[in-house]
């Protein structure tokens, strides 16, 4: 038979598991917050210490805009520059009128390395510096919604507007 002391103290032992199991959660969610936050939101990868960490957090952030770069170079490499112009949301049979067929085939057809140096977001885009194998350097801006290449309309992002 059970004494009426067996069980003296068992509830303050629950509580305290549950309040150490709280304390964690918390810190990790803190912490999980605090990751994103910095990774996905507050861009400001400029102020990093270290270059390579830096480079880190633009890559995880822009993801898929650099993804969307490096495809244009390897169709570029592979000489489907058809394909690639319809990367810059233009095609063969309805080409852009501020960037027809032939003027793309001057600019990229001695394009065949690259390396991508940063990506900076900025509004509704990101702004990728590409840098090719002769050794200049060309800003590209990939739209967000619908991964549309093209130049950037600016050399860096604008304070306020990213």
């Amino acid at each position: 038979m059970a004494g009426y002391l067996d069980q003296y103290g068992a509830g303050d032992e629950r509580r305290e598991k549950r309040n150490k199991l709280l304390l964690i959660s918390a810190a990790a969610a803190a912490l999980v917050l605090f990751l994103w936050f910095f990774l996905f939101v507050w861009d400001k990868t400029e102020i990093l210490r270290w270059p390579a960490l830096a480079r880190l957090a633009q890559t995880l952030r822009n993801h898929r805009q650099e993804s969307r770069v490096k495809e244009f170079f390897d169709l570029l490499a592979r000489n489907d520059y058809a394909r690639a112009y319809t990367l810059w949301g233009c095609s063969e049979t309805q080409p852009c009128k501020e960037y027809p067929y032939t003027e793309f085939l001057k600019d990229w057809r001695d394009a065949k390395s690259y390396s991508i140096l940063k990506s900076r977001s900025c509004g509704s885009g990101v702004i990728i510096t590409t840098e090719s194998g002769n050794h200049e350097e060309k800003a590209l801006w990939v739209q967000r919604n619908d991964l549309t290449i093209g130049f950037s309309p600016f050399p860096t992002c604008t304070p306020g507007s990213g």
